[in-house]
């Protein structure tokens, strides 16, 4: 199998806020001694009390989440002490908290929406339909988009990328509508080999996106428009070796670091289309620990989207308003901060759960992350 993956995706960098409290003396007099001539007392100033110097740390892992109600309705009222974290079952402490409800507290800078139209992997008569669907999106309200949006667009021979992002929802659909579609190097007919190029072709775009976006401040939300790449399992490649599983466990490793860093959440918005594997991802979902229980499956669209706290929208002709669901995450949301416990070798995998302390609530956040041991990088943006 050739080299898939690239090295220097993961890179891990842990800021610290210091605050320091600044203490002021109170002066005291000197009392009259008895039988002495009333006159002005003597002030004897009392030294000055050293100011403490206090370190609050935000935490070398940081992650956002959203809160919503039964009914999908964002909740931001919450406190630090309705959360419960628990990293790999065990409780940690939460050292940095930050709450945004998108009217009285909002993002500085502003969430970032990535729309990636991905015509490399959507079967060639629904090309139309996603574009008609986006450019619904993009041109709703005369164009004034809520979020800045950026166009990211994946074709067979890579991805081409819209300059900057953009509040001006019609400047950035003339750009989609000004691509012209490249004739298609991989198809069906290819067989398993199409599938395998697809595969790779689509994650490791994915990889340099995520590595692109860590290097930007700011949270964004990528809504990955198209059903996603080809969802593959060991069978499906044949024959495979230790070094392949090492191979495609440290992409996860990678990507996952890339993910967090960047503050970026994945979703899943689809078109209807025929096919009897919509659901097949929720079997890899399950964090992968080691290279011996690796999976490709385990790098699906659908997985990355539900482990980075991100949604999976159920294929639908309304992909318009599926997107608009997925943007109302961008404002009223939680930023957490806490620090690992010591790991013990590389590529440590941890499964966190973020817990809040009120009935019918439901939290998403980012699923797991891996930690390093003492000495190398660790944590994120």
């Amino acid at each position: 199998m050739r080299p898939l993956w690239r090295a220097g995706w993961m890179g891990m960098s842990c800021c610290i806020a210091g605050m320091t409290l600044a203490a002021w003396s109170q002066q005291g007099g000197a009392g009259a001694t008895a039988g002495a001539p009333t006159t002005n007392p003597a002030l004897k100033q009392r030294p000055a009390v050293q100011p403490k110097n206090m370190v609050i740390r935000d935490g070398a892992i940081k992650i956002n989440a959203v809160v919503t109600d039964a009914s999908g309705k964002p909740v931001t009222d919450l406190q630090p002490w309705d959360f419960k974290l628990l990293d790999n079952g065990q409780p940690r402490k939460i050292l940095s908290f930050r709450k945004f409800d998108g009217v009285a507290v909002k993002p500085d800078p502003p969430v970032e929406v990535i729309l990636v139209m991905d015509v490399a992997n959507i079967p060639f008569q629904q090309v139309a339909i996603v574009r008609q669907e986006a450019d619904q999106f993009l041109r709703q309200n005369g164009g004034h988009l809520q979020q800045p949006v950026s166009l990211i667009l994946l074709k067979d021979a890579g991805i081409e990328v819209q300059p900057r992002p953009s509040y001006d929802g019609n400047a950035i659909a003339a750009v989609m509508h000004g691509i012209q579609g490249d004739i298609r190097t991989i198809d069906a007919a290819m067989g398993g080999y199409g599938l395998l190029e697809r595969f790779q072709l689509s994650v490791r775009q994915m990889a340099v996106i995520a590595d692109n976006e860590a290097k930007k401040p700011g949270r964004k939300l990528l809504i990955w428009l198209g059903p996603g790449w080809p969802i593959l399992n060991w069978s499906d490649l044949g024959n495979y070796s230790e070094k392949d599983q090492r191979r495609y466990f440290d992409a996860i490793v990678e990507l996952s670091a890339s993910l967090r860093e960047a503050q970026m959440a994945v979703y899943s918005v689809a078109p209807p289309y025929l096919g009897t594997k919509v659901f097949l991802y929720q079997a890899f979902l399950k964090g992968v620990t080691s290279a011996q229980k690796v999976d490709p499956g385990n790098l699906a669209l659908r997985v990355l989207a539900t482990q980075s706290g991100g949604l999976v929208m159920t294929p639908d002709n309304d992909m318009a308003g599926q997107i608009n669901r997925c943007v109302a995450d961008a404002n009223a949301y939680y930023r957490i901060g806490f620090d690992p416990p010591a790991a013990e070798h590389a590529d440590e995998y941890h499964e966190l759960k973020l817990v809040a302390d009120r009935p019918g609530l439901t939290v998403r956040t980012m699923a797991s992350y891996y930690d390093e041991p003492a000495g190398a990088a660790t944590g994120g943006q």
